[in-house]
């Protein structure tokens, strides 16, 4: 029994095997794949787009944090309070669980984490007018935020603009791959 329930904890916690392939995603997390849809369902955004992000934003990892800031060896915190699948800091939460009704949703929730993301993508239509299909100007929008995308603060950042890139060109990727396979799944 005790077995059982940590094979089930930690395959719920563990990152994809093979995060390159969204169907061999879905298979492997099978209520990823319902969550996705329901994101899809109440958001209008295309699966892929918030999965393609949070592959660049944490790798799948629920308890993904920004790496540690040290002077000398001592600790001196984090650079943000960005958490969990979606990497989000705690102020966007908290607008996100009041304008949504998630009072309990949770970061390192995979179905929470994917749900927010489609909240943000649909905010950032409405604000900054980008498509939700649009995955490289969502992305610049996720990470900058929407004054900042407003701004151009990305303009200055080619390593941003180079990684926008990268998400655009993987939603693509997972677009073809969920075409192909989401009959079978």
């Amino acid at each position: 029994m005790v077995c059982s329930l940590w094979l089930v904890a930690c395959s719920n916690t563990t990152p994809p095997s093979n995060q390159e392939d969204l169907c061999a995603i879905f298979r492997q997390k099978s209520g990823w794949l319902e969550a996705a849809q329901d994101m899809t369902a109440r958001w209008g955004t295309p699966l892929q787009v918030p999965m393609a992000m949070m592959y660049q934003e944490s790798s799948f990892r629920h308890d993904a944090k920004p790496p540690m800031r040290y002077f000398l060896f001592i600790p001196i915190g984090r650079p943000s309070s960005a958490f969990g699948f979606a990497q989000v800091k705690d102020e966007t939460w908290d607008d996100y669980t009041k304008d949504a009704g998630r009072w309990f949703a949770s970061r390192d929730n995979f179905a929470d984490a994917i749900d927010f993301m489609g909240w943000y993508t649909a905010r950032t239509q409405k604000l900054n007018g980008v498509s939700k299909w649009d995955a490289y100007n969502q992305y610049l929008n996720y990470h900058e935020g929407w004054g900042g995308f407003r701004r151009g603060t990305y303009k200055s950042k080619t390593w941003l603009m180079k990684t926008a890139r990268k998400v655009d060109e993987r939603a693509r990727r997972y677009g073809a791959q969920y075409r192909q396979c989401k009959d079978d799944l």
